[in-house]
């Protein structure tokens, strides 16, 4: 499954309603067909199965992507991260357990979707910490050591322990833990699986190959990069900051049209001055990660 370069690719140049367009010509599975494909995937390694599998849940990532627009990040960045969750989906499913691709596929595409957001956030945004992070990761490790399995609020006694090992505040563990608990659909729900009992859907997301202990490090990383962001946009003139920000730093990103009409050029003109302010950005934040002893990872 590693070959997937004739799959449709949402792009701001193509439209998001030309990739939907697109994605619509891909039928939808009867229950039959997506078990026998999903077999003869898991049998044989059989990557036409597959991908048939992928393009047939392609509306159903795009619709779960629409729902993260609120984050300012590009639309088309976004669905592209929820189509590597459903691959990552399609990779890992099991179609004898009684489950229809979709609703194990929407939790993958959901973890793929929010672990963009968060290495996105944590890299401009100002307000996360690195112990904030680390908590986030964490959290349900350190809930399973000590047996806190309760639904909702954790217990006083508990919450202490927890903030004690991680080194945050107990007011941060009870946040972080009504927000990765809530919702109408929690990751820490009970489904039931033939003749295994019951089961977390979070269980069904852990990557049994991830290392831990360097997946902690590259969040610790993030808050460096943030900081050589900030440096480095000090190296743009006023009107890069300005149209680089309001594109890709904004929480509602203006169009190109938009910016053009405040400066009084073409959309093209923009354009070209986000492309060389975002190289200037680069250049500028490799120079002061090599002084750092550190390689930046922006795209």
């Amino acid at each position: 499954m590693s070959n997937y370069t004739n799959l449709p690719a949402p792009s701001p140049e193509q439209g998001l309603s030309n990739y939907m367009r697109e994605i619509r010509k891909f039928p939808m599975l009867e229950p039959e067909q997506e078990y026998m494909l999903a077999k003869a995937w898991v049998d044989h390694e059989d990557t036409d199965a597959a991908h048939k599998l992928v393009t047939s849940h392609l509306r159903l990532a795009a619709k779960i992507a629409m729902g993260y627009r609120g984050y300012g990040l590009p639309t088309a960045e976004v669905v592209s991260e929820a189509n590597v969750g459903l691959m990552q989906a399609v990779k890992r499913f099991d179609p004898e357990r009684g489950f229809r691709l979709a609703t194990y596929a929407m939790w993958w595409i959901r973890a793929s979707i929010q672990e963009y957001v968060l290495r996105s956030w944590s890299l401009v945004k100002m307000g996360t910490t690195s112990a904030q992070k680390k908590l986030f990761f964490n959290l349900r490790k350190a809930k399973n050591k000590i047996g806190a399995l309760e639904e909702g609020d954790l217990r006083p006694e508990n919450v202490k322990i927890i903030a004690t090992q991680l080194n945050v505040t107990e007011k941060e563990v009870i946040s972080m833990n009504r927000r990765m608990s809530g919702g109408d659909a929690s990751l820490n729900a009970q489904v039931k699986s033939d003749g295994e009992g019951a089961a977390e859907w979070q269980d069904w997301l852990e990557d049994e190959d991830a290392d831990q202990a360097a997946d902690y490090a590259e969040k610790d990383e993030l808050e460096q990069r943030r900081e050589l962001l900030v440096a480095a946009m000090a190296e743009l003139n006023e009107r890069e900051q300005h149209i680089l920000t309001e594109r890709r730093l904004s929480e509602e990103p203006k169009t190109l049209e938009q910016l053009s009409k405040v400066y009084s050029v073409s959309r093209e003109r923009i354009r070209q001055i986000e492309v060389r302010a975002f190289e200037k950005l680069q250049k500028k934040m490799r120079e002061l990660a090599a002084e750092k002893g550190m390689v930046p990872a922006i795209n």
